[in-house]
């Protein structure tokens, strides 16, 4: 199948409708240990106009905000903006693409987004805009999963499905692009425009009672994730949950599963001019 940016976006724009309403209670858990490290790497503090896109319900926007930076949220998903005016009425939350950003040139100091930019059509795009919109010597970073080896819940279902499901099944558009690895992360940015660039491993944690409840976070909080479980036949599902249970036992205590996950921070200055 070619690659079509609008099928792109209307699958992703779908998807993110949809969870909406419950990724505050679901998958949020899992990337907000990286919004920290985020911020950081993009130099966000006191006075700091931040912009950050695909910013959903707006939870890094709030933690920029709260670090007494002047943060605006930009989404193209209406629901999932309804979900962060509602959280903070004092922040302001535009409707946009990432691809063409509603914004004037060198209008913010720094660009963040956390595991937003792989979601794009074309993320090289959406870091050529993010560049356009940064003074000189603002700084730019963006958030993807690592590889599964670092992040055991993905590797733990993408194993059960290849074991008892259909790997193939959801039959979803190609991706415009995407990170593959730390370095792809750090030539996309030099591609753009920008210096410095470098990325930074984190890891933490995600916690859940159990394997059924890792696969519902997943299916509920997620857009590719979601479509390729909910694809599997229902006959099937039973040992995908089973599968997950039984090799998770290493990771089990006695507060449920706490599994290891890991990001890649990447982030890069724009050049002085």
């Amino acid at each position: 199948m070619p690659f079509d940016p609008e099928a792109v976006r209307d699958f992703e724009h779908g998807r993110w409708q949809r969870a909406a309403s419950v990724y505050c209670s679901t998958f949020a858990a899992a990337t907000q240990p990286f919004i920290d490290a985020l911020l950081d790497a993009a130099g966000v503090g006191r006075g700091v106009r931040v912009l950050d896109v695909a910013c959903g319900p707006g939870i890094v926007t709030a933690r920029a905000a709260s670090r007494g930076a002047a943060a605006t949220g930009l989404d193209f998903s209406t629901a999932m903006l309804a979900v962060a005016r509602a959280r903070d009425r004092a922040i302001r939350f535009d409707e946009g693409d990432a691809e063409a950003l509603p914004y004037a040139d060198a209008a913010y100091d720094a660009v963040v987004s956390n595991f937003g930019i792989h979601h794009v059509p074309r993320p090289a795009l959406a870091l050529a805009e993010a560049y356009r919109v940064l003074r000189p010597g603002g700084r730019v970073a963006f958030s993807f999963w690592a590889d599964p080896t670092e992040n055991v819940g993905w590797k733990l279902l993408f194993d059960a499905i290849a074991r008892h499901g259909d790997p193939a099944a959801a039959r979803l558009p190609p991706p415009g692009g995407g990170f593959g690895s730390a370095a792809q992360c750090t030539e996309v940015l030099r591609q753009a425009g920008f210096a410095a660039c470098a990325t930074r491993l984190v890891r933490a944690t995600w916690r859940h009672a159990d394997a059924r409840a890792l696969v519902e976070a997943m299916q509920a909080g997620t857009a590719r994730m979601a479509a390729l479980i909910e694809a599997q036949p229902a006959s099937a599902m039973p040992a995908i949950i089973a599968d997950i249970d039984q090799r998770a036992a290493s990771y089990r205590d006695s507060a449920g599963m706490a599994v290891p996950t890991a990001a890649v921070i990447a982030f890069g200055i724009r050049r002085q001019q």
